[in-house]
């Protein structure tokens, strides 16, 4: 498995235990947000691992804002975390 497990010029040194591999990528399995009204009836969320920001003017919108911010930051990265958490 080369690819998921190494990148071009990757040697096999690791500073995991002796047997322990992982891929040069993190997967992030779940982004978390939280999400507060503010004074003006409208909505912000704010991502609590990375820096995502949006807004939204109703719930519904900022749920798309968020789905849609987070597949601005992640675009060009391997993978995308599989779950948005919206507490």
């Amino acid at each position: 498995m080369a690819g998921l497990y190494s990148k071009p010029g990757f040697t096999g040194q690791s500073t995991l235990a002796a047997g322990t591999r992982r891929p040069y990528f993190d997967v992030m399995n779940e982004l978390v947000f939280e999400v507060t009204q503010e004074e003006d009836a409208g909505f912000c969320a704010e991502c609590l691992t990375e820096n995502i920001f949006t807004q939204g003017d109703t719930w519904d919108d900022v749920r798309k804002n968020v789905q849609e911010a987070v597949r601005a930051y992640f675009f060009d990265q391997p993978s995308m975390p599989r779950r948005i958490r919206l507490p």
